[in-house]
């Protein structure tokens, strides 16, 4: 082997040798650096005419299995969804309140129920107190109001969740632009026959964020180009990047209709079903929706036998005027049987006159509100909104009305309680029920008995008293009897109190909670797991790459050596030369 044979392989040692210092070196660097995997610089001979002269870095790669790839991809998506889920019914839970940990015995609404039942169980024994009446009053307010905050905070999640489903679409269109890119600068580098290593690394971290805010399907192409799709088939990245599209609603109700999440004008909506924005979606349009039902359906069994108790009732002193929650038409059919008594009295509930209206003997609305119209100092109408109004003609004397076995239509209620003339609450549902403002300003005013019954009556007698608790009592026995509630949300139907219906909905909140924590729990498990494995697959040993580098330099050294003894021979030849 001649001289210059042996420099070739000595300076292509030393060469060969300084590259891979150089990976290895920078794998040591990037050993903590997130998706980064191992480099490795493949050295192959080089051969002239048949002869060995050297040898070259023909690549330098990194070892990554594509399946496990896929795996972390899904578990990514799996862990997205699972850490939204948690997070939101975390909240969902906190707005509930708790059951217990206080000493009043906890904050959930199964809690304020109880404690109104204790005040209007309280006020039913001694009708006659004011004091009572204002912790009735309270206490019932104060239910109102947790239902009121509590639906406003599920809508305020449901506008949390949909403002989050705005981001992650941003986060994904950032990604597709960043593999877009990154496409482009692999086809360039393999072009030029260079290194796309550490690209398709940036690739594959791109991907998995991609992957925790939806779930997609993707491939690499003969060409080592990435192309992105949808769950369902739509194309997210094929040459270029097809953006998703979606606008947050801003407020929040329960009757907000959201927008679809579109590419290219395609609604791709239900193609996603996992990752955060699929969690979100279901929280958003599923999860948090059912606690509004189930919550609507304990305000409205609230509203329905509360109110139906309370309008048997009639306050001391009697109001001039009643107006109707309900809205009715002149036109509409009536159709009851019994007795609707009609009594005007004064401040100290005493009778001033009164009349008793057979109620079989009506048609109609009109019927029913010209007879009304036509008693002696009393008034009668419909408003502009359908409701009727029964007025005293008389300042200072009030309207109070009885039914003696009244039953109107199909469901047998009474007759003020179906114009609603006599309601307690006000509202349909969770998001609006109060209790009605000029009690709640007056609290004395609340109504714990109602207009007598007896056969005849006699003028100036009191006919309504203060402290008659019949009303009172039916509030008490409404609020601890058993309702019948529908199926709601996620909670089935069947007789419940509205404390142990509330403890349901409580219940149910933390069980979707402990569900959810459990569920992340598990995920995180699996793709820690998964990232682990990739990890002992692909990422950096830190000894391995010391000991490496060991080796490298004691090559780099040898091939040094090698040229400094093949220097001296050329020395030594060059001076024999000349010497000749």
């Amino acid at each position: 082997m001649s001289l210059s044979s042996i420099r070739s392989i000595a300076t292509s040692s030393l060469s060969a040798a300084q590259y891979q210092m150089g990976v290895t070196s920078s794998n040591v660097a990037n050993a903590d650096t997130e998706g980064y995997t191992r480099k490795t610089a493949t050295q192959a001979a080089v051969v002239t005419s048949g002869v060995g002269t050297g040898v070259t870095i023909s690549a330098v790669t990194s070892s990554v299995d594509k399946y496990l790839v896929k795996d972390l991809v899904a578990a990514a998506s799996a862990l997205g969804a699972a850490e939204a889920t948690a997070a939101f019914t975390d909240r969902l839970q906190a707005l509930f309140g708790s059951t217990s940990g206080s000493e009043d015995g906890g904050t959930s609404l199964a809690s304020s129920l109880v404690t109104l039942e204790s005040a209007i169980a309280s006020l039913a024994a001694t009708p006659e107190s004011d004091t009572l009446k204002a912790q009735a009053v309270d206490a019932l307010d104060a239910v109102t109001s947790q239902l009121r905050e509590t639906s406003a905070g599920i809508q305020g999640l449901r506008a949390d969740a949909d403002g989050q489903i705005e981001d992650a679409v941003t986060t994904v269109n950032d990604a597709l632009k960043t593999i877009a890119s990154l496409n482009d600068q692999i086809a360039a580098a393999s072009a030029r026959g260079e290194s796309t290593a550490d690209l398709e690394d940036q690739r594959n971290t791109a991907l998995q964020a991609i992957a925790a805010e939806m779930d997609v399907s993707y491939y690499v192409n003969s060409d080592n180009q990435m192309r992105i799709y949808t769950a369902g088939g739509t194309t997210l990245l094929d040459s270029k990047a097809h953006e998703l599209s979606y606008s947050a609603a801003g407020t929040v109700t329960a009757d907000t209709v959201f927008g679809a999440i579109t590419v290219d004008g395609k609604d791709v909506t239900g193609q996603i079903g996992s990752g955060a924005i699929g969690a979100l979606l279901t929280l958003r349009d599923e999860t948090l929706p059912a606690s509004q039902d189930a919550l609507d359906a304990l305000a409205g069994g609230m509203i329905d036998q509360l109110n139906a108790a309370y309008n048997a009732g009639s306050a001391v002193p009697a109001p001039e005027t009643l107006t109707g929650s309900a809205s009715v038409t002149g036109s509409d059919a009536f159709s009851a049987t019994g007795t609707l008594r009609v009594a005007l009295t004064d401040e100290e509930g005493a009778l001033s006159s009164y009349a008793d209206l057979d109620l079989s003997a009506y048609q109609s609305i009109d019927e029913v509100v010209f007879a009304l119209d036509a008693i002696d100092g009393l008034s009668a109408s419909l408003d502009s909104g359908g409701h009727l109004v029964v007025s005293s003609e008389t300042a200072g004397l009030g309207v109070s009305l009885a039914d003696i076995g009244v039953s109107v239509g199909g469901t047998g209620e009474g007759f003020s309680a179906t114009f609603g003339l006599n309601d307690l609450l006000t509202g349909s549902g969770a998001a609006d029920i109060a209790v009605r403002s000029d009690i709640l300003a007056a609290p004395g005013t609340l109504a714990t008995g109602g207009l007598s019954t007896d056969a005849t009556l006699t003028t100036g007698k009191t006919v309504v008293s203060s402290g008659a608790s019949a009303v009172a009592q039916a509030l008490s026995e409404a609020l601890t009897g058993e309702t019948a509630f529908d199926a709601a949300g996620r909670l089935a139907g069947g007789g419940k109190t509205f404390a142990d219906y509330a403890a349901a909905v409580v219940a149910d909140a933390a069980s979707f909670a402990t569900s959810a924590t459990s569920d992340l729990t598990s995920k995180e498990t699996v793709h820690q797991t998964l990232t682990d494995l990739f990890a002992s697959q692909t990422g950096v040993n830190l000894d391995e790459e010391t000991a490496r580098l060991s080796e490298l330099e004691q090559q780099y050294s040898t091939a040094a050596q090698l040229l400094q003894v093949l220097n001296a021979m050329f020395d030594a030849l060059l001076e024999a030369a000349q010497s000749a």
